[in-house]
């Protein structure tokens, strides 16, 4: 298991009085930026291309009906209509067909007006669904029948524009009406057809549109802007208790908590953040205890040298056992001191970044078995036993000064947690692109609420109180560990003992080179 920590500097929270907008301000000023702009996109859409878009569809309609009714007078094989120079005759048999055509569905010529005429430039026939009538002007009186006039000069003039140029499509107004107007010529050119149906009803609904546009505009603003407010008030809420949470906790108060009921990303932050408030909390009363520790440490060789060495002046004289007696624990103590004073220094340079990894590619199992033959001395006045288990190559890249001062410091803490069989191993498994290497005792095992803490600075299990060491080298460890991006922990069972792990992989740690 593999719990890292850090605590972060307190500091008082300051004012920021460029910040004008809150959170819920800015909500609501997207919210009517956003209103807004569907608003003026509505209204270039019907500006710019509603109607354009009629006109296309209108005009489609009206060519696919033209080119049916041509169509039928080239199938039908003889004149539709003959004239002399006043009398006009009409064939009733096509006429007839074209009527049933209409009725039975097969051309649909609702809101249509047809129009039919010769190369004299005069009416045929026509076909009026429209009213009023841009081609064909209509007269009448209320209550009684509409009368059109076929030969009207808009009509003329349409008629010669597509005997000129073989078909025609224009758009005609009078009066404030206005017409789109197609039209094409049989095969032989002996006649010419004029579809042409309404605009008004797309320019009416773009008027109607345009009117009603500010009111639905002012509608829409305000009811954003009060759902807005309601749903950022909803929305910071928790935010504003996460606020209040790392205020108290700059205070000094870690033992903060918030209610996280939501199951979006605001309460997996508020459950993260109570997850930092408890590792603060760890981490400022591991920092109290490494203090504590740190102190008495010191202040216990300290006293002792003091005291022997008042003692030499004093009392001893010219007894030279006794003074050498006292002077080597002068010296020892001495030592200790410094052995703290560097681990402390070590561990700080390490952790820091200062002392950075020379990565060399080298034989991990070599390494292991250099290590382990400076621990034969130890290992024979103790009668403990050290077993190797390294005899397969393990190419690895690391940094080899810093990977020994792991392996010692792991071989160190397994003899300060020797078994009663006097047995610790160290071994080296190879690895596809690496090895793993783990370090064992037969010891009293680490308690399980110990096993998240154990890598920690100082930190010490209720079973090591008044134990030699100074606490720091699995410290020291981690953050070696840390800095090659290497994966470590710890696998431990109460009474069996523990093994303490580490995997190389061939995986280079950004801003490292070799």
């Amino acid at each position: 298991m593999n719990v890292q920590k850090s605590a972060a500097p307190r500091r008082k929270p300051h004012n920021q009085p460029g910040v004008v907008l809150g959170v819920r301000g800015q909500l609501m000023l997207f919210m009517g930026g956003i209103t807004l702009f569907t608003l003026l996109l509505v209204w270039a859409l019907i500006t710019f291309w509603l109607q354009p878009r009629y006109n296309k569809t209108i005009r489609a309609q009206l060519e696919s009906r033209v080119d049916t009714l041509v169509g039928m007078i080239d199938g039908f094989g003889a004149p539709i209509a003959s004239r002399d120079f006043w009398r006009l005759e009409v064939n009733d048999d096509f006429f007839g067909q074209l009527q049933k055509a209409v009725e039975s569905g097969q051309i649909n010529l609702d809101s249509c007006c047809v129009d039919i005429s010769d190369a004299t430039f005069r009416s045929i026939a026509y076909m009026e669904n429209l009213y009023p009538c841009v081609l064909h002007e209509s007269m009448g009186t209320i209550g009684g029948s509409l009368d059109y006039t076929r030969d009207t000069p808009a009509a003329i003039r349409l008629r010669q524009q597509l005997f000129n140029q073989g078909s025609l499509c224009q758009i005609v107004a009078s009066g404030g009406n206005k017409q789109l107007a197609v039209g094409r010529l049989s095969a032989d050119g002996s006649y010419a057809v004029i579809l042409s149906a309404s605009l008004a009803q797309i320019d009416t609904a773009a008027e109607v549109l345009g009117g009603m546009l500010p009111l639905i505009a002012l509608g829409l603003l305000v009811l954003n802007l009060l759902l807005a407010m309601l749903f950022s008030q909803w929305f910071t809420k928790p935010i504003q208790k996460l606020s209040a949470g790392a205020r108290e906790i700059a205070e000094g108060n870690y033992d903060v908590q918030i209610s996280a009921p939501r199951r979006d990303e605001l309460g997996l932050l508020a459950q993260e953040f109570n997850h930092m408030a408890s590792e603060v909390k760890h981490s400022a009363q591991l920092e109290q205890d490494i203090l504590a520790n740190v102190s008495h440490d010191l202040r216990t060789p300290l006293t002792l040298i003091k005291g022997y060495a008042e003692t030499i002046r004093d009392i001893t004289g010219a007894d030279d056992t006794r003074r050498t007696e006292q002077c080597n624990i002068i010296v020892d103590e001495t030592d200790r001191l410094s052995g703290l004073v560097n681990s402390v220094m070590e561990l700080s340079k390490v952790s820091s970044g200062a002392e950075k990894p020379n990565l060399v590619a080298f034989d991990m199992s070599q390494l292991c078995f250099e290590v382990a033959g400076r621990y034969d001395a130890i290992c024979d006045q103790n009668h403990w036993t050290l077993t190797l288990e390294a005899d397969r190559e393990c190419p690895v890249t690391a940094d080899p000064a810093m990977m020994e001062r792991v392996l010692h410091n792991l071989l160190g803490n397994a003899t300060h947690h020797m078994g009663a069989d006097g047995v610790f191993v160290l071994r080296a498994i190879p690895l596809p692109g690496g090895c793993r290497v783990e370090v064992e005792d037969h010891g009293p095992g680490i308690a399980p609420e110990d096993l998240p803490y154990i890598f920690d600075r100082y930190y010490r299990s209720r079973k090591d109180a008044g134990r030699s060491g100074t606490g720091l080298g699995l410290s020291i460890t981690k953050a070696i560990l840390q800095q090659h991006g290497f994966a470590f922990g710890v696998d431990s069972t109460l009474g069996q003992g523990s093994t303490f792990w580490f995997v190389m992989e061939d995986t280079r740690t950004p801003g490292l080179a070799p």
